[in-house]
């Protein structure tokens, strides 16, 4: 509740000030999927600096944003501000992005992914992804909806580039039995934790700047590092106040607000981010020296469409049918061997190739073809897990 105030008076307080701009000579206008408190450490800091420029911002999840972007940018945004690298790779694609000296887009701090916990859980957190599978942490776990949530969609490709499309589609396939729900935004994941569920999937921003509410965060393992990024846009209004934002946000005095306790993203900014180098674990530290620890974005945005409608089709849709599959068979006689190998092959059995995804086409035969899938291989799980329970 205080967190909703809070957030509530710096709208207020924003919406204030714009409404005694007129005698201001610039006004700043910023789409981002940032919650207002992220948002108001930044802006205070530049207002400052800036008193001349009026500063308004909604906020708004990535991938409405960018569709909302995609259109047009009719509400003439200046600036998209959010943690998904790959819906900068996806609005260059449409030209929706304008350099003004800092290229097409920015990079100003790195993250990764794992899962958050409230101290004092009544059983030890997973300590890697594959933990997550364990039957003792069936139905305690949430994620968010990639359609919903540009970080989980991240999460996935993070999933997806580490383990390969098909090794990554089974451990995800075999992960949704494991889930309590599905939460429609990223927020919700960490609201409602130690009430709704006790693990949630999310980016580690999001959790570590809550450590005043006993949450703690573990990165997944191997850590893949993604650019969080900001970028000025084609139609906005004033692109001197843009630039003048991202000079801000990528200055030393914007970078160090990145180190605040109740912000903790890791800054771009070789010699500020040293600043952070005994308090990150060994392998953040490792993650952020190789290459071969760096997230995707192009290819992310390449079949972005297409995870996200695989996740719901294959996931989401008939996510309490598939979850109940999957309890079942993990009740199923353990002397099974056969039927329970069978079942969690059709299970985790992802039909859609990557090699396909080329061919694929946003809406029509594609995922009708895909949705009759789904439906076949849980009616065969099904038919066959039957079979099973009425032979003990």
């Amino acid at each position: 509740m205080i967190r909703r105030i809070a957030r509530a008076l710096t709208l207020l307080t924003f919406s204030l000030c714009a409404s005694f701009s007129g005698a201001l000579a610039k006004e700043l206008h910023i789409l981002t999927s940032y919650e207002a408190d992220f948002v108001a450490r930044f802006l205070e800091d530049f207002s400052s600096r800036h008193p001349e420029i009026a500063v308004f911002h909604l906020n708004k999840n990535t991938n409405a944003a960018v569709d909302e972007l995609i259109r047009g940018n009719a509400r003439q945004f200046d600036i998209f501000w959010a943690s998904s690298s790959e819906s900068f790779e996806l609005l260059d694609e449409y030209a929706r992005l304008v350099d003004l000296g800092f290229g097409m887009h920015a990079d100003f701090a790195f993250s990764a992914v794992g899962w958050a916990w409230k101290s004092g859980m009544d059983m030890s957190p997973p300590n890697d992804w594959n933990d997550l599978l364990d039957p003792d942490y069936s139905g305690r776990i949430t994620m968010s909806h990639p359609m919903r949530s540009g970080t989980t969609h991240s999460l996935i490709e993070t999933i997806l580039q580490d383990r390969g499309w098909e090794a990554g589609w089974a451990y995800l396939l075999q992960l949704a039995g494991q889930l309590k729900s599905i939460s429609a935004r990223s927020f919700g994941v960490l609201e409602g934790l130690g009430d709704r569920h006790d693990i949630g999937l999310t980016i580690d921003f999001l959790a570590l700047q809550r450590a005043d509410q006993n949450i703690l965060f573990r990165y997944g393992r191997p850590i893949i590092i993604s650019p969080a990024r900001v970028a000025a846009l084609q139609g906005g209004k004033n692109p001197d106040a843009a630039r003048q934002f991202i000079d801000f946000l990528l200055s030393v005095d914007g970078q160090r607000i990145l180190l605040r306790p109740d912000v903790r993203r890791i800054p771009i900014n070789d010699d500020i981010r040293a600043e952070l180098t005994e308090s990150l674990i060994p392998e953040m530290r490792a993650a952020l020296t190789f290459s071969w620890s760096r997230y995707d974005p192009e290819l992310a945005r390449k079949r972005y469409w297409q995870v996200n409608e695989i996740f719901n089709i294959f996931i989401a849709r008939d996510f309490l049918r598939r979850r109940d599959l999957w309890r079942r068979l993990n009740d199923l006689d353990p002397r099974a061997v056969q039927d329970r190998s069978t079942i969690a092959q059709i299970l985790t059995h992802m039909p859609v190739t990557e090699a396909s995804l080329r061919l694929a086409v946003p809406g029509g035969n594609t995922l009708l073809s895909w949705q009759a899938e789904s439906r076949r291989l849980l009616d065969a799980a099904e038919a066959r897990l039957h079979n099973a329970e009425q032979r003990r």
